[in-house]
């Protein structure tokens, strides 16, 4: 029974250090000692990214490295073509195939990522009806810019606009496709996971945190985010497209561009992603399970007392 289960959730914002606290969790779970005492067989991760879902996203999204990964299998990763949509409908169907697999195998889940919607989706079956593309509107739609998009949803939705990145036009688009289709946007709906949940939520004090961050984009530098954002544009992904694939691939496509200067990328890319993580924060403090927690110590002794009366499964 799936309420007889455990889950370890991990959130928290980007540059946080939660991925590498997934793969250390991960490989204690592994280890002969937590066999011996908790039954369980290992452990897998599986990625809660809207991002690092998609191929040759790597750079940018700050996706794991095979060397990074540590033998723990990562799933959930390069899952989606770049260039189309990937609906957080779908990531909850793939996502919870995985997570019942791994409970087959008598392993642990860890759900570890920092997009929010994608972990409601899970823990609390928050989901919104499918509805399929609608390709005459989306053609009507494209040429539009962001600013005409968020009013057109204002004008069918006020509800959903006032909870929508209004200035992300693919998810403005799919906003106004399900509106035009069901009248609305409906509130979602839910089917909470019925297992024994464990969410961490990773914590960082505020200049801490932007050190992180600005130190994560120089590194992303040189490992060739810009380049990366390039050849994307070479595959297909168009410049429109990318401004709705985060924060790193909308100011490299402008750069790219030539709309803004090599200072003013790396000011606003900076800036942005600093504020974006303050936006995560806030998400995360809405959850009313998660625990706060600042260290790798502390990571451990909350996993062990979670860990301690498990029954057998």
């Amino acid at each position: 029974m799936e309420q007889d289960k455990e889950i370890i959730v991990i959130g928290g914002t980007n540059a946080s250090g939660k991925s590498d606290l997934a793969v250390k969790i991960a490989l204690w779970l592994g280890s002969g000692k937590a066999r011996k005492r908790f039954g369980i067989h290992g452990a897998e991760i599986v990625s809660a990214d809207s991002r690092q879902v998609y191929k040759g996203m790597d750079v940018g999204s700050g996706k794991i490295t095979k060397k990074e990964m540590r033998g723990i299998p990562h799933r959930l990763l390069d899952v989606a073509d770049p260039k189309r949509i990937f609906s957080a409908a779908r990531y909850r169907v793939l996502a919870l195939r995985e997570i019942r697999r791994i409970w087959r195998e008598h392993k642990i889940p860890i759900l570890c990522g920092g997009t929010g919607f994608y972990i409601d989706a899970i823990i609390h079956g928050t989901n919104i009806p499918e509805v399929k593309p609608n390709a005459k509107l989306r053609e009507k739609l494209k040429h539009k810019s962001t600013e005409e998009l968020f009013k057109a949803l204002e004008e069918k939705d006020p509800e959903r606009a006032r909870t929508i990145d209004r200035n992300n036009p693919a998810r403005l688009i799919r906003a106004i496709e399900i509106a035009e289709a069901l009248g609305r946007v409906p509130a979602p709906t839910r089917a909470p996971l019925p297992a024994r949940i464990l969410f961490l939520g990773v914590k960082k004090e505020n200049e801490e945190l932007k050190k992180r961050i600005t130190l994560r984009f120089e590194r992303r530098m040189r490992q060739g985010m810009v380049k990366e954002i390039a050849r994307l544009h070479r595959t297909g992904v168009s410049w429109k497209r990318m401004e709705s694939l985060g924060l790193e691939y909308r100011y490299g496509a402008r750069l790219l561009r030539k709309e803004i200067t090599r200072n003013e990328f790396e000011k606003s890319l900076i800036r942005e992603i600093t504020a974006y993580a303050k936006r995560q924060i806030t998400w995360f403090k809405r959850e009313p399970g998660i625990i706060w927690i600042s260290d790798e110590k502390e990571v451990m002794t909350k996993t062990e007392t979670f860990l301690k009366n498990r029954p057998f499964n």
